[in-house]
């Protein structure tokens, strides 16, 4: 999945895509590079970011996604945990939702992707970080009441992704063991999300201050990790080098994908 943030303040390309031209170049640079799935946002949700209205984040996505819709080789996601966007994205030619509050901060964004017939990527998320909580229990329970939602929309299963929100509402500690213990959340039976790229978790193992741009091989190493964990998706913004990497992972734990 490759992320295109069509932001100004997003933590690691904010103000870089803004314009539809370079938007729109950027995406089919993704896709070019071998990204199954191109993911859009037009809201910030790194730490500390400003909240912006339904109408501000239309207003940067949908022009996007009208002009690629037609013209991208691949799917487009929305990423957004609003309802009324998923709605105008849907109909502008987005095929997937990925709400980073796992349907439940506004529930009625299950019933428009059911009516779109729109899969799901569901995040787990947490308003605030309790370090004493085991944070893959937490999940269990969230994805609990996410599947509920979903399912009482008319979501079948089969649409339905899990994301276990690395970066999202964990402390330091727990977004490690998130990774570490992805098998139990795989168990659910549900395909994974992963999304670790170029993330401020990554920072603290470098001896050195990096910028986001710098985390580019421990990207790669929490996504090779989260492949042979379980994971079948991941979220990343350098896609080329990751095709390579995970092509090595899928010869190796999935050898029939590469039959």
């Amino acid at each position: 999945m490759g992320i295109l943030n069509v932001t100004p303040d997003s933590f690691s390309d904010g103000g870089r895509f803004v314009g539809e031209a370079a938007a729109r170049a950027q995406a089919e640079t993704l896709a070019a590079e071998g990204a199954a799935l191109v993911d859009i946002g037009g809201e910030s949700t790194r730490p500390g970011h400003t909240p912006v209205s339904a109408e501000a984040e239309q207003a940067r996505v949908l022009p996007v996604i009208r002009s690629l819709a037609p013209r991208l080789p691949v799917p487009i996601s929305i990423d957004t945990c609003k309802a009324s966007t998923a709605e105008a994205a849907l109909a502008a030619g987005a095929r997937i939702v990925n709400d980073v509050w796992g349907l439940q901060r506004e529930p009625d964004i299950a019933r428009v992707a059911a009516a779109h017939g729109a899969p799901v990527m569901v995040m787990h998320n947490r308003e605030t970080i309790d370090p004493d909580l085991d944070i893959v229990a937490d999940m269990l329970r969230f994805f609990e009441r996410s599947l509920d939602i979903a399912r009482r929309a008319g979501i079948p299963d089969a649409d339905i992704v899990l994301d276990p929100g690395i970066g999202f509402g964990k402390s330091w500690a727990q977004h490690l063991e998130a990774l570490r213990r992805l098998p139990e959340i795989r168990a659910l039976g549900f395909p994974l999300l992963v999304g670790v790229s170029r993330k401020s978790l990554l920072g603290r193992l470098h001896d050195k201050e990096t910028k986001p741009a710098d985390r580019l091989y421990g990207s790669i190493a929490s996504h090779v990790l989260a492949g042979t964990l379980g994971a079948d998706i991941v979220r990343v913004h350098d896609v080329a080098a990751h095709v390579d990497a995970l092509r090595v992972v899928d010869a190796v734990m999935r050898p029939e994908s590469r039959a």
